[in-house]
């Protein structure tokens, strides 16, 4: 049997868009009957998984070993082992290229060889290993609670990465040896970082569109945070080109709700059903030391847009907005519209009004909520 795994990259289509493939599944059969001896003999799924995933996390490229069992179902019980062992930990199962196995045996016991290709090397994965833990030392303070901890690794992974527009770095070694990666690259980096921070993820397999695209094979995480489950999707919060310093967080902490916006699964994963501005607000108004922390990351996140009394609903509402900007030396503008977007580019004229000059905005549906959000620029 051989199999090749997923590739998963993005393309660029007026944004940030990702793909992937999978190759046809194609088997060998039976050879001749012989006596198997000379490996060891395992006679259950789970022995031989646990044998494949010792081995696979050696990164061995030859796997043998003697199966006892009915020749009937065979094929189905190897498949069985090798999922279980791919399954066993999910940074194994995406730096693994492709498989394949033969066996050749009587019709109660046979030998099998697994081949496997490699991603990444055992050299390699050690190279991250010592990089993640390196980065963590340098990013986690001491006192930070985990959801300082999680906007650290966030925003890290965002500045050390760039997106790899040649489609050919597939891995958390490419990406932290190079400085760029595609998204599977950006999921494992995250996945590696977030787990030895010592919080359990996931990596979620998907497809993802821009506004007038077609959907394309993506990948992003899942992560643990206080019992809630919350999308992380630190490759669609890197600016594509890359923006040196430029860090968004459209995707830091979503619901489900808030990714089947643009994202979707079929998979079986954790439900993320509660939104992040609801478990800050809920932290905020406890009160305590931690309030601080909780409040600035509201505002890091520009949580003041889920406020309802904030809300630009007229022209006049945008001036007033605007003229606190100009006072206080800005020159951009981000706020949540309840209107049209024909009305949104008739009220955006009257900031010329105010003597302002090279005016520029974009503006995208603000959750599930009818509203727009809307980030202006001005000279």
């Amino acid at each position: 049997m051989w199999k090749k795994r997923f590739t998963l990259v993005k393309i660029i289509l007026g944004g940030v868009i990702i793909f992937a493939a999978i190759p046809p599944l194609i088997y060998w059969g039976w050879g001749n009957a012989y006596a198997a001896t000379s490996s060891p003999t395992l006679r259950s799924v789970n022995e031989v998984a646990q044998k494949l995933t010792g081995a696979m996390n050696n990164r061995r490229e030859t796997i043998t070993f003697t199966y006892e069992s009915k020749a009937s179902n065979l094929k189905t019980k190897i498949q069985a082992a090798l999922d279980q062992a791919m399954a066993s930990d999910p940074y194994l199962y995406y730096i693994i290229d492709s498989y394949g196995y033969t066996y050749r045996g009587s019709a109660s016991s046979v030998k099998v060889t697994v081949e496997v290709k490699y991603l990444e090397t055992l050299e390699q994965t050690a190279f991250v290993n010592k990089e993640v833990k390196a980065a963590l030392k340098k990013i986690i303070t001491p006192g930070m609670n985990n959801h300082q901890k999680v906007k650290a690794i966030h925003d890290w992974v965002v500045l050390h990465l760039k997106y790899d527009t040649s489609y050919r770095k597939y891995t958390a070694y490419e990406g932290l040896k190079s400085g760029s990666a595609v998204c599977q690259g950006y999921s494992l980096l995250t996945y590696k970082l977030l787990k030895e921070a010592g919080f359990t993820n996931k990596i979620v397999e998907g497809t993802a569109k821009q506004p007038g695209g077609r959907s394309q094979l993506h990948a992003w995480n899942l992560v643990l945070l206080d019992g809630r489950w919350y999308h992380l999707d630190t490759t669609w919060d890197d600016p594509t080109p890359d923006k040196a310093g430029v860090i968004s967080t459209a995707y830091y902490m979503r619901t489900d709700a808030q990714m089947r916006q643009d994202h979707s699964w079929t998979k079986s994963y954790p439900a993320a059903s509660v939104g992040y501005h609801k478990t800050l607000s809920a932290l905020v108004e406890r009160g305590g030391q931690s309030a601080a922390v909780y409040k600035k990351l509201q505002k890091d996140l520009n949580y003041e847009l889920y406020a309802e009394a904030l809300i630009v609903r007229s022209v006049e509402d945008l001036t007033r907005l605007a003229n606190k900007a100009i006072t206080s030396g800005e020159t951009s503008l981000l706020f949540r519209y309840h209107g049209s977007g024909t009305q949104l580019k008739n009220d955006l004229q009257e900031l010329y009004k105010l003597g302002l000059e090279d005016l520029s905005y974009s503006s995208s549906a603000f959750d599930n909520t009818g509203d727009l959000k809307v980030f202006v620029t001005w000279e």
